[in-house]
């Protein structure tokens, strides 16, 4: 169906509200930045994110509350920036610096929003309890494998861990694909010496099911943040979401930083193809593009290489299931 031509009259009015719309913007960014001198640009970075105001650290670690210039692209927790500082405490940011990567997860409407920056490690989460979904973990490390952030996954509350739980079974598969697992409790001394060595000299996220101690980690490695921790629901035995903004920090000795972000029970993986997905799976690429027919979707097609690999026991039968299950998925949107 062809676009209704719009009359001189009404594309006037548009115009018009579009002009209206630019001046009144204008004029909040002038409000925003008339109360106090600001002097050179800086660097810095974005440690909270509240609506058209953010929190910004400056190298010496001090934070302020900073105005967004009008029109300026979108900011999130872990930005690296460009501002000014004000005489009155405040700031301004006048420019977002490049990226080295970002985290994504689909907003109410479905849609990919970035809600971290500049993060070079992906902490995938897990326990006893609520159950750990092996599909779910493998759509987190697709979705890291996509971005280019490391992921590691976190044995937590260890010590709720018997010696023949199906757990470390679990947490085997991965290490054999090459990722590193660590192991955590906060009920232990010294329970959290190998996942702070992780941690050094790096920004991270934890991701995870809601329940599995996301929060509780971040505490015990951060006494001083005084983040709220959030009970495991009795009747549903998944968890309550606890922390609602993503916020930036540092260890003590200031070696290491640590984005602690919304629950996140899902990530988005719908802006990927079929072809992005298989590259998520670490062990399928020795093995892609040797099938034999090049639009191969590794399900019953003579000559795959990837059904060849899980025959032979180079690739596991449940991870081939985990790449159906997501391709599936996505392709059902």
């Amino acid at each position: 169906m062809s676009q209704r031509k719009l009359s001189r009259q009404q594309r006037r009015r548009i115009e018009k509200t579009q002009g209206e719309r630019a001046r009144r913007a204008q004029q909040r960014e002038a409000a925003d930045t008339s109360d106090a001198a600001y002097g050179d640009e800086e660097p810095g970075r974005v440690v909270a994110h509240f609506g058209r105001h953010l929190e910004v650290e400056d190298s010496h670690g001090q934070r302020y509350r900073c105005h967004l210039r009008a029109n300026l692209e979108p900011l999130v927790t872990g930005d690296h920036v460009s501002w000014r500082r004000g005489s009155d405490g405040s700031g301004v940011v006048e420019a977002r610096l490049p990226r080295r990567s970002t985290l994504a997860r689909p907003d109410a409407r479905g849609r990919l929003r970035d809600v971290a920056a500049n993060i070079d490690r992906i902490l995938i989460v897990l326990a006893v309890e609520p159950e750990p979904h092996p599909f779910l973990i493998d759509r987190y490390l697709v979705a890291a494998e996509a971005t280019g952030i490391t992921p590691a996954l976190v044995l937590n509350k260890l010590d709720l861990l018997g010696d023949d739980h199906p757990l470390h079974a679990l947490a085997h598969r991965y290490r054999t694909l090459g990722y590193a697992v660590i192991g955590a409790t906060t009920r232990r001394e010294e329970g959290l010496t190998a996942l702070a060595e992780v941690l050094l000299d790096v920004t991270a996220v934890f991701v995870g099911q809601s329940g599995v101690g996301k929060s509780s980690l971040i505490d015990a490695l951060l006494p001083d943040a005084e983040l709220r921790i959030g009970e495991l629901s009795l009747d549903s035995r998944k968890g309550r979401h606890t922390t609602t903004t993503a916020r930036l920090y540092h260890f003590r000795e200031g070696k290491g930083a640590l984005i602690d972000s919304p629950g996140i029970r899902d990530f988005g993986l719908g802006h990927l193809d079929e072809r992005e997905i298989e590259a998520g799976f670490v062990e399928f690429r020795p093995y892609l593009g040797h099938c034999r027919f090049r639009d191969c979707h590794h399900r019953r097609e003579p000559g795959c290489a990837i059904l060849a690999a899980v025959e032979n026991g180079d690739i596991a039968a449940e991870r081939l299931e985990s790449f159906r299950h997501i391709v599936d998925e996505v392709q059902a949107g």
